[in-house]
């Protein structure tokens, strides 16, 4: 059991899980918009990029030798914190909405008038008003669990990137 663990907790492993817990969160975020119809604002698409971001690095450090693999860790250690940044300002827009808020026309609007080489790149951009919460889960806005699991995955970078092995 305890070597089990140790394995767990090797840097490899470590960079290993991360990169799963990011492709496993960007695949809810997908779920949530494809079939619970969630669209998502221009600051979900944001920390989406540094989901996909920190997982990139968190693989490539896992698959370079041990001091290249500490220093991208802590690139992803950085990607991680600025989409956590990302999602303290969404929460907090969330929590003090402007009086006008504005995230550009809808997706429908996009395709139904425009030609689709100039609604395609438009469409990486999201939509919907970046004040609203339209899910939760634990009381927690999807905004708030990103600021969490952005927060843990760099601690786990951290600790891969600090350990011997």
């Amino acid at each position: 059991m305890a070597a089990r663990l140790g394995r767990l907790l090797q840097p490899r492993a470590l960079y290993l899980e991360v990169f799963v817990a990011c492709a496993a969160l960007i695949g809810f975020a997908i779920y949530l918009q494809e079939v619970e119809n969630l669209e998502p604002c221009p600051l979900c698409i944001l920390q989406r990029y540094a989901y996909v971001l920190v997982g990139a690095l968190a693989l490539l450090a896992a698959l370079l030798p041990r001091g290249l693999g500490r220093f991208v860790a802590g690139l992803g250690i950085l990607g991680a914190l600025t989409g956590a940044g990302v999602g303290i300002w969404h929460v907090w827009l969330q929590l003090h909405p402007p009086k006008v808020s504005a995230c550009g026309p809808s997706l429908e609007y996009l395709v139904e008038n425009m030609p689709l080489s100039s609604a395609l790149p438009k469409i990486f951009h999201g939509y919907a008003d970046c004040t609203t919460i339209d899910w939760t889960f634990l009381g927690l806005s999807i905004p708030a669990w990103s600021v969490i699991c952005l927060a843990v995955l760099a601690v786990v970078l951290a600790m891969g990137a600090r350990r011997r092995g």
